[in-house]
């Protein structure tokens, strides 16, 4: 099932910002000998520093993936620095990097696609023994029968589809476009930092092959920036775990209390509340309440004005105004009071749940099926008066909820202000 409502521009962008950098670097002609010496070094030191954070916290999919990028590297490292030291290629380069060409792709592709198994020692031992088993018997073949591997490996197969433009082997363009697709179908279905970045660095590498021996230190750079590429989602998908709530989406209570320690002088919080929550999770079941959550969640975070909504935890969010009075924010979360009141949302049949969003929207118009009316009361704190510290307007933001849930839900109370805002719904 594809998730397109899930991709984010975000899941690529630290990707493609060090592929560029990986470009205009490649690109450079007059190197000082810091940078040629920091180039000749790199590859090793990304290793070794992102080897090391995904051997820690057992990103085993993300470890492989480097490993393969560094061994291609130091295959063809080997090769180029033989050229450049001589003005010749050695005796094997041809074959050696055709093979690079076709395996390096099929690996990197296998890999990412590759998702970690619950018994981690047996996974481990699979993608040993799939490397091993991958680099012996390129290894025996090109030992035993190398001239009859290059020509294989060089065979134009459909010369109709062969391009002057083409500066790798005719195979390792299909393999290439089809393990690119399988990785663009892995995050339609998941999208995720890293699924993202697999996509980016499958290009990286597909832009770096045909330029190893062209442009000095294109090898270095690129395999350098591939595999960061692959540690910063690691770093990425890690500070979303810790900042961002899984279920709704919103930014957590670890993200809430950063941003409340930011504020300025002015602010004002809102503190949300979901009527009769328990009453949802007991009648309907835990995957109704979700489904109430990640409705509430939606409306919340799309709320105007600058307004920023945080899950607070349970049933409870939190949307923080910076710069504004309660007088301005009222408004808003007003409306988004009252586009949740008047959503009737229908209860869905797990088994049954549509594949994109289209179809869900037809049966939700057609549907006949039960519907159940989803309602918050709100409380509203301004930083003025004795409310002067952020725990002093949160408090005070709390008393005008549970003012607003005694006054019959559905509602929203302004700390310090007798009459209520928005009509109370009969539960």
């Amino acid at each position: 099932m594809l998730r397109l409502d899930a991709v984010r521009a975000i899941h690529f962008v630290p990707s493609l910002v060090l592929l560029g950098a990986g470009l205009a670097a490649a690109y450079v002609k007059d190197l000082s000998v810091f940078f040629t010496s920091l180039f000749n070094v790199l590859p090793t030191l990304v290793l070794l520093m992102g080897g090391a954070y995904c051997a820690v916290y057992r990103r085993q999919r993300e470890l492989f993936l480097m490993l393969t990028v560094y061994i291609a590297y130091f295959l063809l490292d080997t090769q180029t620095d033989f050229y450049r030291d001589n003005g010749r290629v050695r005796e094997d380069a041809a074959v050696i990097f055709h093979l690079v060409c076709l395996l390096l792709p099929a690996l990197y592709g296998l890999y990412g696609i590759w998702q970690e198994r619950t018994h981690l020692l047996q996974d481990l031992v699979a993608r040993c023994a799939v490397l091993v088993a991958t680099a012996a018997v390129a290894a025996g073949f090109e030992q035993s029968f190398p001239e009859a591997l290059l020509a294989s490996l060089a065979e134009i197969r459909w010369p109709v589809l062969h391009g002057q433009w083409m500066s790798l082997i005719q195979l390792a363009y299909p393999v290439f476009m089809g393990m690119l697709a399988l990785l663009v179908v892995q995050y339609l279905r998941a999208p995720r930092p890293l699924h993202g970045a697999l996509i980016v660095g499958q290009v990286g590498i597909f832009w770096m092959l045909p330029k190893t021996f062209v442009l000095p230190f294109t090898l270095n750079i690129m395999c350098s920036q591939v595999m960061l590429m692959i540690a910063t989602a690691v770093a990425h998908e890690a500070y979303q775990m810790a900042f961002r709530d899984e279920l709704t989406g919103l930014p957590g209570r670890r993200a809430l209390n950063e941003r409340l320690q930011r504020l300025g002088r002015s602010y004002v919080i809102a503190m949300a509340d979901v009527d009769h929550f328990k009453r949802f999770n007991d009648t309907h079941g835990h995957d109704v309440g979700d489904q109430v959550l990640r409705l509430v969640a939606s409306r919340l975070g799309k709320v105007k004005g600058g307004g920023r909504a945080y899950r607070y935890g349970g049933e409870e969010f939190a949307v923080v105004f910076a710069g504004k009075t309660a007088e301005q924010c009222v408004p808003h979360l007003e409306a988004v009071r009252e586009a949740i009141a008047g959503y009737g949302m229908h209860l869905r049949d797990q088994s049954a749940r549509p594949l994109d969003d289209i179809t869900g929207r037809q049966r939700r118009a057609g549907s006949s099926g039960d519907t159940v009316t989803v309602t918050i009361s709100l409380g509203v704190a301004e930083r003025q008066g004795d409310n002067r510290s952020v725990d002093e307007v949160l408090k005070a933001a709390d008393q005008a909820l549970y003012a607003a849930k005694a006054a019959g839900r559905n509602c929203l109370m302004v700390h310090g202000l007798r009459n209520r805002r928005g009509a109370v719904r009969e539960a």
